[in-house]
């Protein structure tokens, strides 16, 4: 594992990489009392000809310094957050599985290690990475989950942490994700925090829609993490001719889509799951507003797959059967399909339509 200090005065230093072990830490350390913490969520990947590579790791170390400005933690500068995943991804390089679409999950994270009690920023912080083979996020596979629309817990609040990846986040939708397990579902679906009516996330992935031709996905303005699969996905869209709108989406009108025939598909994006298409989903109808999407919310679901999907099923909001306008493949596993084969693909670096970051044609960076 890859390790570095952090001393108030004196900055990041004494990088090393050390085997996989243990850490000694006080009772008192902050990190277990006031949570100052950060942490990302990477993949290599091992090709064909069994180069290593890395899916756009520079998204990540941009959105790491994000999380740590937001929780008051020293950045890490981007070049060196990537000169450690890689030096520790080329030592781990026999961990990188050889199978067909498994990874090495790679986990850096940030943690305040002052000795103390008491509520202020640490003096001194801990950067560790760690790394797994990884198969599968869902049981499931790249078979649709079924997802619960929560309406009593909310994940994230204007103001708060939801576009940062610290650990407060996802402590706080263990509850809600207990109870969907109990009633069979794999995921939930996170609305906003204040009218609790507009789709966010589901799960700890972003969500996007497909109606009547055209994609929609909740906007990142400060609840909702800025996914980098997410980011990609719609760049890929766009380069396919795809409208794709950015901003509020309220349940009811999804729902109502779903009535109209016009919801083609739903389906999640993220760095575990990377594209996982969604297949029904219950919730109480106390969410809703119209009549429409009352009797909408039932545990009942569609189940018929759409044409020439090879028995993929879409995330139907209500009863009866649904097929889509258009007799193609869903879009959530053509995306997939793309993210993967690209892997086995390498180009020239090309500037990105942000600020700050840059990827290869294919997406990612090889590993020499």
């Amino acid at each position: 594992m890859f390790l570095m200090d952090y001393t108030a005065g004196e900055g990041w230093h004494d990088a090393r990489i050390v085997p996989y072990g243990p850490f000694e830490l006080d009772p008192a350390t902050v990190v277990f009392h006031y949570a100052q913490e950060i942490f990302e969520g990477m993949k290599a990947y091992r090709t064909a000809d069994d180069t290593i590579q890395l899916f756009r790791p520079e998204c990540n170390a941009k959105r790491f310094q994000d999380s740590a400005d937001r929780l008051c933690i020293p950045k890490i500068p981007v070049e060196d957050y990537i000169q450690a995943v890689e030096a520790l991804v080329d030592v781990d390089r026999d961990w990188v599985p050889h199978s067909d679409g498994a990874s090495l999950y790679i986990r850096p994270f940030v943690f305040a290690n002052d000795v103390g009690l008491g509520v202020h920023a640490s003096k001194h912080y801990l950067f560790c990475i760690i790394c797994a083979p990884s198969g599968a996020y869902y049981a499931e596979g790249i078979n649709p989950v079924r997802i619960y629309v929560e309406d009593e817990y909310i994940r994230a609040a204007p103001g708060l942490t939801g576009f940062t990846k610290c650990g407060g986040n996802y402590a706080a939708s263990i509850k809600a994700g207990e109870l969907a397990e109990q009633q069979g579902f794999a995921q939930v679906l996170w609305l906003d925090g204040v009218e609790k009516k507009y789709v966010e996330e589901v799960g700890s992935m972003n969500i996007m829609f497909k109606i009547d031709g055209k994609i929609y996905t909740a906007a990142t303005v400060g609840t909702v993490l800025p996914g980098v699969t997410r980011r990609s996905c719609i760049e890929l869209r766009k380069d396919w001719g795809y409208e794709v709108i950015e901003g509020k989406l309220a349940i009811a009108d999804v729902m109502k889509a779903g009535d109209d025939g016009k919801l083609e598909e739903v389906f999640g994006t993220g760095t575990a799951a990377v594209v996982s298409p969604s297949r029904n989903w219950t919730g109480r109808a106390s969410t809703l507003t119209s009549a429409t999407a009352r009797s909408a919310l039932s545990p009942r679901s569609c189940t018929t797959p759409s044409p020439g999907c090879s028995g993929a099923r879409s995330l139907i909001p209500r009863a009866g059967s649904f097929r889509s306008r258009r007799n193609t493949k869903p879009l959530s596993r053509i995306l997939l399909f793309r993210i993967f084969v690209n892997a086995a693909r390498t180009g020239p670096r090309r500037r990105l339509p942000y600020p700050d970051a840059f990827y290869c044609n294919s997406c990612f960076t090889v590993l020499n």
